[in-house]
């Protein structure tokens, strides 16, 4: 069976920046299980994985627009320290919960002194362009409540 829109997907990873330095991996752990044409994945890699069957190991770069996207400046913003004061041990490299005019984001602290906080809306693999490997486990049909869900389902079901 073909990788294929609304086909559940286990596959091994490992995700490197350009040089080569890992960033993520699977293969340790248990397999990534996804449904195709989702949106779960970033779209580069799942336009690669389309058409791939069991068994396909293959390695592809993907471009950072089709990754996790650009790095936008204007999604790092320095704000007064008094808004995160019922945030106990702030520190450098935490993420957070903001409100922004286009809804809820995860921001990451990226500087801070007595006064002000720097925070970056961008993901961190933002602007990056990011290599695979990936190895297929399984493909099969997804069940009418996974779609229904979203998701993919254990053994038993997902406990809705």
């Amino acid at each position: 069976m073909k990788i294929a829109n609304n086909k559940v997907v286990n596959m091994h990873y490992a995700v490197m920046d350009k040089d080569e330095n890992l960033i993520d991996s699977s293969y340790d752990h248990k397999p990534l299980a996804f449904i195709h044409g989702s949106g779960f994945l970033i779209p580069g890699l799942e336009g690669a994985l389309e058409g791939k069957q069991v068994g396909d190991s293959f390695i592809v770069d993907i471009a950072a627009e089709d990754a996790y996207g650009e790095r936008h400046d204007g999604l790092v913003q320095t704000v007064p320290k008094a808004l995160f004061a019922s945030i106990d041990d702030l520190d450098v490299g935490m993420q957070l919960r903001a409100q922004t005019d286009q809804g809820e984001q995860t921001v990451i602290v990226i500087g801070m002194d007595e006064e002000e906080i720097t925070v970056d809306g961008n993901h961190p693999l933002a602007g990056m362009d990011l290599k695979f490997d990936v190895e297929i486990i399984e493909v099969r049909d997804a069940s009418e409540d996974e779609l229904a869900h979203g998701h993919v389902h254990g053994e038993g079901g997902c406990g809705h």
